[in-house]
């Protein structure tokens, strides 16, 4: 009983571990400009990911550097209000949101923004820090630039009213989407920036208004047009768009510009597309609920194999034995039978403790571990498996070995379970800066995206996952009939990413 009691304790801490992962995995989902921080304040380790490291201006070889490295890039005007923020949404126990500049050292200075949110234990102790950080600083200086503009619209407003050729040279040319309308909401200038955030000509749309180029225009957005028209400024962070194409989260801001007359002659748009922004925020939030869907769908397997198939031998076997007892006659002629089942369920139960930890990888090396497991997996399965590994280096980092290693798991118990085929093929190779692994069959495959969207995709959803927290690729080829290919390439460098030590002070108050 006690050898069963530690191995159900170590699947227990392998599914926090892999938790622990798949929360780092999701901050960086579908954010190829986002970068991602993961502190750990029980340990004080911190892990950096996306393009976290160049945010802060650093490079993988400075990964070394003091864990108060990331607080002295912070400026000097800003540190005790980011400090500050962080402390009290760890006091409320609510998000933060701030924006900031750090300073890198050739003395560049970038703007980023960051939120984050405090996670805790039972007891009520703040434990991690998750977040995610974007480079803004093309954002603040088309804020200033707008401040500068409003201030020119102000302080030189005759000047403005007198010359509006000079006003539509500026719009063109401002690096922010700006659009500049007459009273009947028709176009007469627009920014670069706008013409590329709405996908447009500025040769097609000068001359045409507004609702003819997007008729699905809300009609609150109306409303606020022709307020503007009157001579009201407004202004909205964020605000949402629903479109036939999918849903657009706009940042705005409406001005008039006015006529000699001293009367509104039209109104200027400033718009900022933040539907990343916002995406990243939901799939922030959305974070604990695909964890306890992950938990408990690990849960449920490994309870499934105990009492499915463990449990239920064990119980025959405990009854064969009380027969045994009955009639002592029998134990020498069904010694050797009872000897092979109690066997095959130490065999059963090794199968499942390498499921959950792979041990073989720690001692054989990644290549040899997974060509292990594989071995015994398709003897389990009655798979014909063909493994080929053409790899120079066994021993490869243990990060990018346990993500690999994973992706085969996760893809051959697929096979097993759906696609009907007997014969899969593993493929292992790598060239100078990446590894490649490929499982491929000739099964009855499936709908890709219809899988992602249903309670199955889970498994593709980890899969991706844990392939983006090592910079890597991963594509799912597969459709009814017609087999499925599983490919992920991973870059050799992306181990380093995990050996990042950055630490948040905490407060000496």
């Amino acid at each position: 009983m006690t050898e069963k009691f530690t191995d159900i304790t170590d699947s227990k801490r392998v599914q926090q571990e892999l938790t622990e992962a798949n929360e780092r995995l999701r901050l960086a989902m579908e954010a190829g400009s986002a970068g991602g921080f993961d502190y750990d304040l029980r340990t004080g380790r911190t892990l950096l990911f996306g393009k976290a490291l160049s945010q802060l201006g650093m490079t993988p070889d400075e990964t070394s550097e003091s864990r108060m490295k990331f607080w002295n890039r912070v400026h000097e005007e800003d540190f005790e209000r980011l400090k500050r923020a962080i402390e009290v949404a760890r006091e409320k126990r609510e998000d933060y949101t701030e924006d900031f500049r750090v300073v890198w050292r050739d003395g560049t200075i970038r703007w980023l923004s960051t939120r984050g949110r405090f996670y805790y234990t039972a007891d009520g102790e703040a434990e991690r820090l998750l977040g995610i950080s974007l480079d803004i600083t093309e954002r603040k200086r088309a804020e200033d630039t707008i401040l500068e503009m409003n201030r020119t619209l102000e302080v030189q407003s005759s000047l403005l009213r007198s010359g509006q050729e000079l006003l539509k040279i500026f719009v063109k040319y401002a690096p922010a989407g700006v659009a500049m309308f007459d009273r009947d909401m028709r176009y007469l200038q627009v920014s670069d920036r706008w013409c590329a955030d709405y996908s447009v000509d500025s040769s097609q749309v000068l001359g045409h208004t507004q609702y003819e180029l997007f008729p699905d225009i809300p009609a609150r957005w109306k409303e606020m047009h022709r307020r503007g028209l009157e001579g009201e400024t407004l202004r909205a962070d964020e605000d949402r768009w629903d479109r036939k194409d999918g849903t657009k989260w706009v940042r705005w801001e409406i001005r008039p510009w006015w006529n000699l007359d001293g009367k509104p002659g039209g109104i200027l748009i400033f718009a900022e597309d933040i539907t990343q922004r916002k995406e990243m925020e939901l799939a922030l939030s959305d974070v604990p609920r695909r964890l306890v869907e992950a938990q408990e769908k690990e849960r449920a397997r490994i309870a499934r194999d105990l009492h499915d198939d463990i449990n239920q031998k064990l119980a025959l076997l405990s009854m064969d034995v009380s027969q045994l007892e009955a009639n002592p006659s029998e134990i020498e002629s069904r010694g050797q039978e009872l000897r092979t089942r109690i066997g095959e369920i130490a065999a059963d139960i090794h199968a499942l403790a390498q499921d959950l930890h792979p041990s073989n990888l720690q001692y054989l090396g990644a290549v040899a571990g997974m060509e292990c497991w594989c071995r015994d997996f398709a003897e389990r399965q009655n798979l014909e498996l063909d493994f080929r590994a053409n790899v120079q280096h066994n021993r490869l980092p243990p990060e990018i070995g346990i993500v690999l290693f994973r992706v085969l798991q996760e893809a051959l118990q697929n096979t097993a379970k759906h696609s009907g085929a007997k014969r899969v093929q593993v493929e292992l190779e790598e060239d100078s800066e990446t590894l490649h692994l490929v499982v491929r069959d000739s099964g009855t495959g499936f709908d890709v995206e219809a899988a992602a969207r249903g309670h199955s995709g889970l498994g593709l959803v980890s899969m991706r996952e844990r392939v983006r927290t090592l910079n890597g690729r991963i594509s799912i080829d597969s459709k009814p009939n017609g087999g499925t290919a599983i490919e992920a390439r991973v870059p050799f460098e992306a181990g380093k990413a995990f050996e990042l030590e950055k630490k948040i002070p905490r407060s000496s108050n």
